[in-house]
């Protein structure tokens, strides 16, 4: 059984969503903190407490899920959600009452 090594099944989109307390500055610091390391580990923001990443395969996304969990700050909630490129495709996003286009899917260059 051959399948292509990109498709909309195999190709992964880890979303992270998290509400961080802010009210005092540690608080503050740790939720910059956080968001601060998402950023470094290529994830770009969705919505202010919604950031998502692109990863080329499930194994990808679980070496991205590590990292996270490996940062998550002491208070606060937090989630993090893996889905299939396809079903990222499925989505419906609107500003307001107009429709608008899904993100557009970084083009990804991978070494070995």
């Amino acid at each position: 059984m051959s399948f292509s090594r990109y498709n909309a099944y195999r190709i992964m989109w880890v979303l992270v969503f998290f509400d961080l307390p802010t009210e005092t500055k540690r608080q503050r610091s740790a939720a910059t903190k956080f968001r601060k390391s998402l950023i470094d580990d290529g994830f770009n923001m969705f919505q202010f407490s919604i950031y998502l990443r692109h990863c080329p395969s499930k194994e990808n996304a679980e070496v991205h899920i590590k990292r996270t969990k490996r940062q998550l700050p002491k208070e606060g909630k937090v989630g993090i959600l893996c889905i299939t490129d396809k079903q990222f495709g499925q989505m419906e996003l609107f500003f307001a009452k107009k429709e608008t286009d899904l993100p557009i899917m970084p083009q990804q260059l991978e070494l070995f």
